[in-house]
């Protein structure tokens, strides 16, 4: 019985050491995305996406496999949680804007955080948070793009309708949402080509395969195309287990026929 029982405590020793190892991966997966009504005008977009960084300092092995090669570099939310110092904060978004201009979605966890103190420190770095709004990017033979954010449905602070104001005539619409919820918000003639999320941390601990949430991936639908990442950091305790952390370099492109 006594050998079955430091059996059993190397057992976990050994499960919880791995688990940690896994939390703390450093990895930027590389995906090209294709869409039939992609603009021709913007050729390859790229966007650098990170979401879920919670306590985590951003490795710079990362900065250094993606390069200063996106268009964008979007945040998708929980930048930070409680107790999480700002001067950590201040570190990854100085990592980031090493890559591309930074945009930013309010995650539930960002809001233990003074909103005023957050804000400031996103102002100081040139980050555009994107709180129900848009913004439209022009091509130079006319087509245009729009980079829709909204705020974290949790809260019940989301305005899809905000979003989407003034975008009813854009060629290619992005939606950022922390939460991948929002896709049950939308409607068809909202004709919002991709959804960006994060969130879920792709259930974070998977149990033979099984997690409350599924791992992150992309999900097609007739309304839209939603991305989830299983996100940078971890929650509640620093462990990981069939849903490693990641971040994104994603090339958006025109379908070809």
């Amino acid at each position: 019985m006594v050998f079955l029982w430091i059996v059993l405590l190397i057992f976990i020793g050994l499960l919880v050491f791995y688990m940690l190892k896994e939390a703390f991966l450093n990895q930027v997966i590389h995906q090209i995305i294709a869409f039939p009504d992609f603009p021709t005008g913007f050729k390859d977009l790229k966007i650098f996406f990170i979401s879920d960084i919670h306590r985590r300092k951003i490795h710079e092995s990362i900065i250094m496999d993606v390069g200063k090669n996106a268009d964008f570099v979007i945040i998708g939310g929980d930048l930070l949680e409680k107790g999480v110092p700002l001067d950590r904060v201040e570190y990854n978004l100085q990592l980031l804007k090493k890559v591309g201009p930074l945009y930013f979605v309010w995650g539930n966890n960002d809001y233990e955080m003074m909103e005023n103190e957050l804000l400031a420190v996103l102002k100081r770095n040139d980050v555009k948070v994107l709180r129900n709004e848009s913004i439209i990017f022009r091509a130079p033979n006319g087509q245009s793009l729009a980079l829709l954010g909204i705020d974290d449905i949790s809260q019940e602070n989301d305005r899809l309708d905000l979003a989407l104001y003034g975008t009813e005539f854009v060629d290619f619409k992005i939606l950022i949402s922390h939460n991948p919820r929002i896709t049950e918000k939308m409607r068809k003639e909202d004709k919002i080509s991709f959804v960006m999320s994060g969130h879920t941390h792709g259930g974070q601990i998977q149990f033979f395969g099984y997690s409350p949430y599924q791992k992150g991936g992309i999900y097609k639908s007739d309304i839209t195309t939603l991305f989830v990442s299983n996100g940078y950091g971890t929650s509640m305790l620093p462990l990981r287990l069939g849903a490693k952390p990641e971040t994104h370099f994603i090339t958006i492109t025109r379908e070809e026929n």
